[in-house]
């Protein structure tokens, strides 16, 4: 499966809640959803067992049927809206009655559609489809107004202050330079530039990058040794790190490294992970980094720092665009809180995996797990050396 279908909400990976009194009912529709379209299908014989399975899983569309003993569907559907985890969700009414009052009920309460029994397959699936088409594109414009409120309150704060730091130490050192074009303070007023213009290039060059990566359909996967990845990583950062007096400790002459991966990618996710150990671990500190086959299909890379750690409410949220977290550089370097959403990106979309081992004040573990080379078969007739 790929990471654009596990991301669509329309592709057979959607799942679907089914909720109908009449068990023989439950049973034909979930049939036909998973055997026609691959879905997922949660089954429910009541409204209070559809809240109750509610709790534990949030499914992409709900097909309720209207008329059940205790709770009826336009209840259910009700308290489902009510609840904020929970309103988003699409759904479609399913009913034998044809009461024109009903519907408008049902419709009223939450419900985005009705269908009346004994329905056509087709239909039923057509609108599944159409709904969760549009609940797709209602997700996609969700996340950009979150986007575009983020940015707004970054541009508004955080460069805005960059700016003015900009703007005063450029005033300051012209004046200096009218008075005195031979003093020495006019050192510390350019370091005041270099420093604000360095964040702001740096938000805006990840900025971009997050931008790319949204962007991306596919990756030109090919075979790629782990180990001199993380290696060149590692050398490439060398400088940087013997700035702050860290030391590297690698363990990277490993066998069997040979993964299936973007190499573009793949450095940007080792880069990204690299300079966020350096930035966040103290002087005379040491950052590990090692590569090791897994058993099964997998070969993973681990970068561990001796950094603050992260907090419980950093884990919630640190891989989100922009996030703040309670850990800050300690060499005032700039931090924009979109490196971690990018390599979380990318390495799912080279259907690896991201893991997080951190304990507050005792540093953490970047874990970035991706499939293993599969060696190709040559073809009988090929000539062998």
């Amino acid at each position: 499966m790929s990471s654009a279908s596990k991301n669509d909400p329309t592709s057979p990976r959607s799942t679907i809640m089914v909720v109908d009194d009449q068990p023989q009912n439950v049973k034909l529709v979930s049939d036909l959803l998973t055997v026609a379209m691959g879905y997922e299908v949660i089954e429910a014989e009541s409204g209070y067992q559809a809240l109750e399975l509610l709790k534990k899983t949030v499914p992409d569309l709900i097909l309720l049927d209207v008329l059940m003993p205790e709770q009826d569907g336009v209840e259910t559907c009700k308290i489902i809206k009510e609840n904020p985890t929970l309103t988003d969700i699409p759904i479609i009414f399913l009913s034998a009655a044809d009461d024109k009052n009903l519907i408008v009920q049902a419709l009223e309460s939450g419900g985005v559609d009705y269908v009346t029994k004994p329905f056509s397959r087709a239909e039923l699936l057509t609108r599944v489809r159409t709904h969760l088409a549009l609940k797709k594109a209602h997700d996609s414009l969700k996340a950009l107004a979150e986007d575009k409120d983020e940015l707004l309150g970054i541009l508004t704060h955080d460069l805005k202050n960059h700016l003015g730091g900009m703007q005063m130490s450029a005033q300051l050192l012209h004046d200096r330079l009218e008075r005195h074009p031979t003093d020495d303070k006019c050192e510390h007023l350019v370091g005041n530039i270099l420093l604000n213009t360095t964040q702001m290039l740096a938000f805006v060059k990840e900025f971009l990058a997050n931008s790319l990566t949204e962007r991306m359909i596919q990756f030109n996967a090919e075979p790629v040794n782990l180990a001199q990845a993380a290696n060149q990583a590692v050398r490439q950062y060398q400088l940087a790190a013997e700035r702050k007096e860290i030391e590297f400790v690698c363990q990277l002459n490993t066998p069997s490294s040979t993964i299936e991966a973007d190499p573009t990618a793949l450095k940007q996710v080792l880069d990204n992970l690299l300079s966020n150990a350096i930035k966040f671990s103290a002087s005379g500190k040491k950052i590990f980094v090692s590569v090791s086959p897994m058993k099964g299909d997998c070969v993973e890379c681990c970068i561990r720092d001796e950094g603050p750690g992260f907090t419980d409410e950093d884990k919630q949220h640190m891989f989100r665009r922009y996030a703040r977290l309670t850990a800050r550089p300690t060499a005032g370097e700039p931090s924009t809180g979109l490196g971690l959403s990018i390599v979380k990106k990318l390495v799912e979309a080279m259907h690896g995996h991201l893991l997080l081992d951190s304990t507050l004040g005792e540093g953490a573990t970047f874990t970035v797990r991706l499939p293993k080379s599969r060696p190709t078969k040559r073809p009988n007739h090929e000539l062998r050396p």
